[in-house]
């Protein structure tokens, strides 16, 4: 009947209506659940400008709501607060929190973000960190703000393709990795001081020329130097000279915290040694000081101490240590590890492969803190019938038995070089001599380096054994 027809008109008019006003409400509403999700356009803002006075720079991100309802931030707040260095607006509000911000069912919101810093004064951090909180429906999520702090040569992911000198009117500051290309050369004048961040490596693939001096050394070391950090071995990842690398002169240069503080693969191209260092300190590594695959290396008068292995040498090569001081004890890195070991032979593909190893070891210490954590701390190991030449003339060592698989020359074992301080618990390391009746006094040989690692003279006669000459 028309009654009846009008009827259900009037129904399916109805349960239109509420499906829409229901519709309505329920985008209207604000969703609540945990498990909404919002997206930002990054998850880290860089402010990669170099500042050359009080700098002021501003960036943005977007925030945004993902889901068909509206949603509530409960706060989206500066983590620092108004004494950090960075600013933040949110959609044209400037504070460094704002709270109950609602944002529409797929919207987004703009957040703003200034950074102001004098790179002038001292004390500053080389990068500046923060990072801005969001909170809604029980979730936290983070947005890391990064800046440049004190005034540096700022170098991100750095690929050095002509041959530059680097001189010292300001620090270097690595981000991401420095790369010397091959057949480029990186001179490095007297004083200048680089610093890596903890993702950032050493990569040299050509030449690098380190002149440091006594009275102006060249550092390497981590980016962080507020207190907490300054000090912590594996801040960084170290300086790698790779396959193609050579003629590499290192000269009283600072190498410290690292991970790895110098790792050398392959011998040079040229026959010559593929590194010489000279008059140069590698401490405080947490992995190895010191860490030699197949390669060869020349060191004279320096200091290699309290790493988790000292000297590494894997695989052989050609190697030369004169008058260093190769020591280590419980610091930061727990001393488990001798100070030297060196083999001939390395697992490939999981075969053995064995090469040749020709090593000299003249005037040198090796030495370890007293009790029983390393008994040897001289540990030589071979494998296979490729000659295998290993030398220790005028050494001082200490080991239960003299090293295997070594030919030793008036060598001392055993008896405590009697370093001038040595305080595990204040962290104090002075490996001068200046005991007069230390067993090391006038029992080196004579040879061509007559300075030792404080550029002073050596002696006329016998010269002493390790980096430091008695005076």
């Amino acid at each position: 009947s028309k009654q009846q027809v009008a009827k259900l008109i009037y129904y399916c008019v109805f349960i239109v209506t509420c499906c829409f006003l229901f519709s309505s409400c329920n985008k209207d509403s604000f969703i609540s659940s945990a498990d909404a999700a919002i997206s930002t356009s990054t998850d880290i803002v860089k402010f990669d400008t170099v500042f050359t006075s009080i700098g002021s720079v501003t960036q943005s991100f977007r925030i945004n709501n993902t889901n068909d309802q509206k949603l509530l931030f409960n706060s989206i707040k500066l983590a620092g607060g108004d004494a950090s260095s960075f600013k933040i607006n949110i959609n044209g509000l400037p504070a460094s929190q704002v709270s109950n911000v609602e944002l529409a069912a797929n919207d987004s919101l703009y957040v703003f973000v200034t950074v102001r810093i004098d790179p002038n004064l001292s004390g500053l951090p080389f990068i500046v960190k923060d990072s801005i909180e969001i909170n809604y429906n029980g979730n936290k999520r983070f947005v890391q703000l990064e800046a440049y702090g004190q005034n540096a040569n700022f170098l991100r992911n750095g690929v050095i393709v002509e041959d530059r000198t680097w001189n010292n009117n300001l620090p270097y500051v690595i981000l991401g990795s420095l790369q010397v290309d091959t057949n480029v050369t990186l001179t490095i004048d007297p004083g200048c001081k680089i610093y890596s961040h903890a993702n950032a490596p050493i990569l040299v693939d050509g030449t690098l020329i380190v002149n440091g001096t006594k009275a102006q050394q060249v550092t390497f070391t981590g980016d962080r130097l507020d207190e907490d950090y300054k000090d912590l071995p594996a801040s960084w990842p170290g300086i790698y000279f790779r396959e193609f690398s050579k003629d590499n002169s290192l000269n009283f240069t600072v190498i410290k915290n690292a991970y790895r503080g110098v790792v050398s693969e392959y011998l040079a191209g040229n026959g010559g040694p593929k590194v010489t260092m000279q008059q140069c300190i590698v401490d405080n590594a947490y992995d190895a000081g010191l860490l030699f695959v197949n390669s060869s290396f020349d060191i004279n008068n320096s200091l290699i101490t309290n790493c988790g292995s000292n000297i590494s040498i894997i695989l052989g090569g050609n190697y030369r240590l004169t008058n260093c001081t190769v020591a280590s004890y419980s610091a930061y890195v727990p001393h488990k590890n001798p100070v030297l070991s060196a083999n001939n032979f390395a697992l490939i593909n999981g075969s053995p492969v064995s090469t040749g190893i020709n090593a000299v070891f003249e005037n040198c210490i090796f030495w370890g803190e007293e009790g029983n954590v390393v008994e040897d701390e001289v540990i030589i190991d071979k494998q296979g019938t490729d000659p295998f030449k290993v030398f220790f003339n005028n050494c001082l060592y200490k080991a239960t038995n003299d090293p295997a698989n070594s030919v030793i020359t008036a060598s001392i074992r055993n008896i405590d070089p009697m370093f001038d301080s040595v305080d595990v618990s204040k962290r104090l390391f002075d490996f001068h001599i200046s005991n007069t009746s230390g067993p090391g006094i006038n029992r080196g040989v004579i040879n061509n380096f007559l300075k030792d690692l404080d550029d002073k003279n050596r002696n006329i006669g016998m010269p002493d054994i390790g980096c430091y000459e008695q005076q």
